[in-house]
């Protein structure tokens, strides 16, 4: 019994282990799914705050000062941020895709931004396309893309409220879930910046009280301090004394060692040094705005105890300059006032009140949004996730590293603009071609009923067959045309077949086919009918033939005119004095620059002018000299205006010049085809058939044909922009328009809140077409340097360690085998593609690993490849490099 007793009592325990194991297991099971769902829905909310035109170098965040408590000292400062192109529309693209501008090409603010290439291969790839589809709650609001129309919602965005078109503070319009919304000029409720701090905060607390366990993503995109700098009624009297644009650098013009536009830009004038202070005065006061943001977002976070678990960036698309080099304001230069932006994050695990010394830029935020997500980052993306760089592990020794040092890159590329390459058949192509397989191009045309059917069908010219193999192949018909007709037709149905009854009663007056011979009129060509003496000779001369750079023109003179010849001056008649007194009446209001003015007259006489007037102050005489005031040849400002007057002149006569040579091709090209019986063609190898010049073509010709029609459309598009734009300055008579220049103008209208301007208008140029370069920044252990190309093949070289305000171009104090070293990484850089192939310190210590090299070594390595560089001397800046061969 006892030993029963035993066994009884281990059995049941057994029993009580097996199920305290089962229930281990189960609860095991469910903890592990709650795990599991926690970790999925306590991903970290991030928020991206963005500003327009914001720089680094001029002191702008020093007005910030809730920013940088928030930013700086409870998050990581990047020091070396910076951006690859510094024009608005492409770097906020490189931003959304993580690419360089040459691999998603959205070149300049107008070339393929927004554009349908742009909607159809880039924006399906944003990092908003890849947080959506994980579950994040996204939101986009303020600016998008400078071309951006309002007509669409981007993908990947569960809330938009996008900016229509470029920055602006009051009458703006605003694209709302697909909803056009128009905004006027009361504050607040109009006011951008203040709307868009209001509509993020709500959809973030929304979407909390909704969805509590779902992430968010949003972006406050800001116009400020981006023209045209309207500041809220409260901050229009703050920073009167505004003076952190003044850099060494200010004024610092001419500059004979730089590029193009920087040996034509001079020292600026008084008006325009009173300008920059006034302009840098109400971009600092847009930007207290945008600081009261900050701080509401951060209440807000807090209020909702979202705080630890936010990542918030603050950034700006480019840096800006304001008098530097003499360049009144603007953007798109490669210096560091352009390129180098604020750069500020705070969030889980970062540590607060620090300074990160690696380079950071605008591609590396879409890599870093994913994978602060925890998303895999795809391998097309150049950029890389600053995330490794936060890292807050420390050794025990702090003189002790044990741990191997963090691998970044040292250089990076920065482009503007883009040249125009050349096809096989001379012509330019701006954008890239992408072409179907040909197999796949001949089953989407077979897959039309007008190729399915056989060739009996009347009018019918291709079909489908496929042959042996399977492959469907075009074949011409050839030879249906006499089966579908039994019998010649006669002159009234061929007419009528070929022309049709049309509506309008189109006749083309075909002439009757007689069968009785005719006689051969002997026609003359054009040469032999100007030597016969039927020809009249004492015709006027309508235009004359004017040399401009290398090109011949023809210029309309006025109605009247007549040229100086032995037979007018034959005919010519003394005037009374009434025809005197009546030439000396007429006023010169009439003048159109282009020659004298003269009444219609009764006289059948032809009437020799004194004198041509070309310009109001300039004449050219009957003896063909020239005579201007006297005015000109003593005062040099007078010299200098009028000639920069002629200048404006010649541009503008080589402009229409241009455009009504578009128009001839247009119209060449667009010839009608209704009631036009000039569209057939007699081949004398087909007697009595006429054959239409377009029916035979190719069906992959014809869509060929249609892409260069849509091309030819996007060109007309943008000449009529900017034809549009020459009218409006010619109607305003603006005479701020250079040639190869961007210029602007700035009057009494153009500020419509406080503080005002009241100098009257000034004209200023900031950039210049021929502005398109490719640069290599580097900063390591041993070099602080830009190296550039020019498209015209000029180049620059700064040590910014040395020349940290890039005065002295220094290229000639490097040796042949420096700059080919340098050419050839910028080559590289020009054609990466991929974070593996962008980032070159990582590239060449991947290398180095697998050669068993170590990161001390790839250390002594740069320090061999890279010797140092003289300092330049006023010496040294003799010749500069004006063409380069690599």
């Amino acid at each position: 019994m006892a030993a029963w007793g035993l066994w009884a009592g281990l059995l049941v325990l057994l029993a009580s282990l097996s199920l305290v194991d089962g229930s281990v297991f189960l609860s095991n099971q469910r903890l592990k799914g709650r795990f599991q769902r926690d970790r999925r829905n306590i991903r970290p909310n991030i928020i991206l705050i963005l500003t327009d035109d914001q720089d680094i170098e001029l002191g702008s965040m020093q007005a910030m000062n809730k920013t940088r408590r928030i930013m700086e000292q409870g998050g990581t400062h990047f020091s070396n941020a910076f951006v690859t192109t510094p024009m608005c529309c492409p770097s906020r693209s490189s931003m959304l895709t993580g690419k360089y501008v040459h691999n998603h090409n959205t070149y300049t603010n107008n070339e393929n931004c927004s554009s349908p290439s742009w909607q159809a291969q880039h924006e399906p790839r944003t990092f908003a396309v890849y947080l959506n589809n994980t579950g994040y709650r996204t939101g986009f609001f303020g600016k998008y893309l400078n071309e951006y129309n309002g007509t669409y919602i981007p993908p990947g965005w569960k809330e938009w409220v996008g900016l229509v078109k470029n920055s602006r503070f009051y009458n703006y319009t605003l694209c709302r879930n697909g909803i056009r919304e128009k905004h006027g000029f009361q504050y607040p409720k109009d006011y951008l910046t203040d709307l868009i701090t209001n509509n993020s905060i709500n959809y973030f607390r929304t979407s909390k009280k909704l969805y509590p366990h779902r992430p968010v993503m949003m972006v406050l995109s800001h116009a400020a301090p981006h023209g045209p700098e309207d500041s809220a009624p409260q901050y229009s009297e703050a920073f009167p004394n505004a003076s952190q644009h003044i850099t060494p650098s200010y004024n610092y013009a001419p500059n004979p060692d730089k590029h193009w536009i920087m040996r034509y830009t001079g020292p600026m004038k008084p008006i325009h040094m009173e300008f920059t202070n006034m302009l840098q005065r109400k971009r600092l006061q847009t930007l207290l705005s945008v600081d009261d943001s900050v701080e509401k977002v951060y209440n807000m976070l807090v209020e909702t105890g979202e705080l630890e678990n936010t990542y918030v960036i603050y950034t700006a698309d480019h840096g800006y300059h304001i008098g530097q080099f003499g360049l009144v304001k603007g953007k798109s230069m490669p210096y560091e006032f352009d390129i180098r932006v604020p750069f500020y994050i705070r969030g889980p695990n970062v540590e607060g009140a620090a300074i990160n010394p690696h380079i950071v830029l605008n591609i590396d935020l879409a890599p870093t949004i994913l994978d602060i997500a925890g998303l895999d980052i795809p391998p097309d993306m150049d950029g890389k996730s600053v995330l490794k760089l936060l890292d807050t592990e420390r050794p025990v020794n702090r003189l002790q590293f044990n741990k191997k040092g963090k691998v970044w890159r040292d250089s990076f590329l920065v482009e503007r603009g883009k040249l125009l390459h050349k096809r096989p058949d001379g012509k330019e192509v701006t954008q890239e071609e992408n072409f179907l397989p040909k197999y796949q191009r001949v089953k989407d045309l077979c897959q039309r009923a007008e190729y399915q059917t056989p060739c009996e069908q009347l009018g019918q010219k291709w079909q489908c067959v496929e042959d042996q193999t399977g492959k469907l192949r075009l074949h011409k018909c050839k030879g249906m045309a006499s089966l579908s007709v039994a019998r010649k037709p006669g002159l009234a149905s061929m007419k009528a077949q070929l022309y049709g009854q049309s509506s309008d009663g189109c006749d083309c007056d075909v002439p009757d086919l007689r069968m009785s011979p005719f006689k051969k009129k002997k026609l003359l060509s054009k040469k032999k009918f100007k030597a016969s003496k039927n020809y009249p000779r004492n015709r006027s001369s309508r235009s004359v033939s004017v040399e401009l750079n290398g090109e011949v023109f023809t210029v309309d003179l006025e109605d009247g005119y007549q040229p100086i010849t032995p037979r007018n001056l034959s005919r010519r008649h003394s005037f009374g004095e009434e025809g005197e007194d009546g030439l000396e009446g007429q006023e010169d209001d009439d003048f159109s620059g282009m020659g004298g003015t003269s009444s219609p007259s009764t006289n059948n006489d032809l009437l020799v002018p004194s004198s041509i007037k070309v310009t109001h102050r300039c004449s050219i005489l009957a003896n063909d000299t020239v005579k201007c005031d006297v005015g000109l040849y003593k005062s040099l400002q007078a010299w200098k205006d009028h000639k920069l007057h002629i200048d404006h002149e010649i541009e503008t006569l080589q402009t229409k010049i241009k455009n009504l040579r578009e128009v001839r091709g247009h119209l060449k090209r667009a010839r009608p085809e209704e009631c036009d019986c000039n569209r057939f063609s007699y081949q004398s190898k087909h007697k009595g058939k006429l054959k239409h010049k377009g029916a035979g073509l190719h069906p992959f010709r014809k869509v060929v044909q249609e892409k260069d029609k849509k091309q030819w459309l996007l060109k007309e598009q943008k000449r009529r922009k900017k034809l549009r734009k020459l009218l409006k300055r010619l109607r305003n008579n603006d005479t701020c328009s250079m040639p190869g220049l961007t210029c602007f103008t700035h009057d009494n209208q153009h500020w419509q809140t406080a503080p005002f301007w009241t100098m009257g208008p000034f004209c200023a140029c900031t950039s210049a077409n021929n502005n398109t370069y490719w640069c290599l920044r580097t900063i390591n252990e041993t070099h602080n340097f830009l190296f550039c190309e020019f498209a015209t093949g000029f180049l620059e070289y700064f040590d910014i360690n040395t020349d940290p305000y890039q005065l002295l171009n220094a290229v000639n104090t490097l040796d042949r085998h420096v700059l080919n070293q340098l050419h050839i990484q910028l080559m590289e850089l020009r054609g990466c593609k991929g974070h593996r192939q962008c980032n070159p310190r990582t590239r060449n210590l991947e290398i180095g690993d697998k050669e068993g090299g170590s990161f001390d070594e790839y250390r002594q390595y740069h320090r061999r490849k890279w010797p140092k560089m003289k300092k330049p001397t006023s010496k040294s800046l003799g010749q500069i490099w004006e063409g380069w061969e690599g």
